[in-house]
């Protein structure tokens, strides 16, 4: 949701998060296991610990699933405002919050939470007109974003099974930031419970009642080729990441028939079988037809408009967030390594994707997610260059 230009206080997010706890929170979380001493943790999170360090940032493959709730704070930096010793602070207060060192938590137990950085645009050009990461995303039709909700400079995104930790991690993340970045709005969201479908892999259903995310890059190859940045070296083993708040017409949607929503999707709403038959996890077989000659997915069918093989582009790791302010919709998150798979994929349905007759985007933004970093090797050193 939209907030004011100046960054709220400290005390503001503390005031959220006793009212949360006051009311004890509905929104359940998706735990990827259960394990002993889950101190300070929502009943059914887990504690196990996700590593801040290494050669990605985690929040992006890791966890696997991922946590069931999401909190992402866009912001910008002043204009003077040197991003490298920014980053590297950040870095340092994410490997406190992640271990469970830092007192912003107020003894709650970090589990399995993530914070993944992110830069926008306008940063990444000033560190080299060529670097991926350097373009905005354009405009698309059903779309109804104020200014300040479009772009940004600083993508923060944390994860967590226990939905407490979010604000409190947040609330400790924007104090070491300071009068240097300005909020430009957050928003949090939830996943529904994950649905197996396939081997080693699962997916949550979102608001619409159908499963969420089957395809993208979940092998080690797949994430190769298209997740993960190879080069140039400031930028390597980064990704690029798209953010959309989207508004659903729920009510439309759910007038429809099921067959006529799992037309719009082009599966079984129960299920997630492709309507073209297979398992779960198989892509759809676009070219089968009924006795009488019509597609079985139907030529505007979701799963035919944004299929990677028909816009011609790799696999994007898509995920989509429930939310229920400032209106009921979700909150779309997708990473890969290169802009024009999603630019391109939602060209494409732009055209004819019966799906986006429900939607209305109100906020958006791309950014490069940042390589991953150690105690050498701060977050952000390789692009802008600040000392460990």
């Amino acid at each position: 949701m939209h907030r004011a230009d100046h960054r709220p206080s400290r005390r503001t997010f503390l005031d959220v998060t006793g009212a949360m706890m006051a009311a004890g929170l509905t929104a359940g979380c998706t735990a990827d296991a259960s394990g002993p001493g889950r101190h300070g943790a929502s009943a059914g999170t887990t504690t196990t610990r996700v590593p801040a360090l290494g050669p990605h940032q985690a929040g992006v493959t890791l966890p696997q699933p991922a946590q069931g709730n999401l909190l992402i704070v866009v912001a910008d930096l002043g204009t003077s405002v040197a991003a490298g010793p920014l980053l590297a602070e950040l870095g340092r207060s994410i490997g406190a919050l992640t271990s469970g060192t830092d007192p912003g938590l107020l003894g709650l137990s970090p589990g399995d939470l993530t914070v993944t950085i992110g830069v926008g645009p306008r940063l990444v050009r000033a560190a080299g007109a060529s670097l991926p990461g350097r373009d905005d995303l354009p405009r698309f039709s059903r779309e109804r974003i104020a200014p300040g909700a479009r772009g940004g400079d600083l993508l923060i995104q944390i994860c967590a099974s226990d939905p407490l930790v979010l604000p409190l991690a947040a609330a400790a993340l924007l104090d070491r930031a300071g009068d240097r970045v300005r909020e430009r709005w957050r928003q949090s969201g939830r996943r529904g419970a994950n649905v197996p479908v396939g081997k080693d892999l699962a997916a949550p259903r979102n608001l619409l009642g159908f499963i969420d995310g089957i395809v993208g890059p979940h092998t080690a190859a797949e994430q190769r080729r298209d997740l993960w940045l190879t080069g140039p070296p400031p930028v390597a083993g980064g990704t690029l990441a798209v953010v959309r708040r989207m508004e659903l017409d729920l009510p439309r949607f759910a007038a429809l028939s099921v067959t006529e929503q799992e037309a719009v999707f082009g599966r079984r709403r129960a299920s997630g079988v492709p309507l073209s038959g297979g398992a779960v996890a198989s892509g759809p077989d676009l070219g089968a037809k009924t006795p009488d000659g019509r597609y079985l997915v139907p030529a505007k069918a979701h799963v035919r408009r944004a299929h990677a093989g028909v816009v011609g582009v790799g696999l994007m790791l898509r995920r989509s967030y429930s939310i229920d302010e400032p209106a009921p919709g979700l909150l779309f998150v997708s990473f890969q390594n290169d802009l024009r798979t999603f630019t391109a994929t939602l060209t494409h349905m732009d055209a004819a994707d019966s799906l986006l007759e429900f939607t209305t985007t109100t906020a958006t933004g791309t950014f490069l997610v940042l390589p991953g970093f150690d105690r050498q090797h701060p977050l952000g050193a390789g692009l802008f260059g600040v000392d460990g």
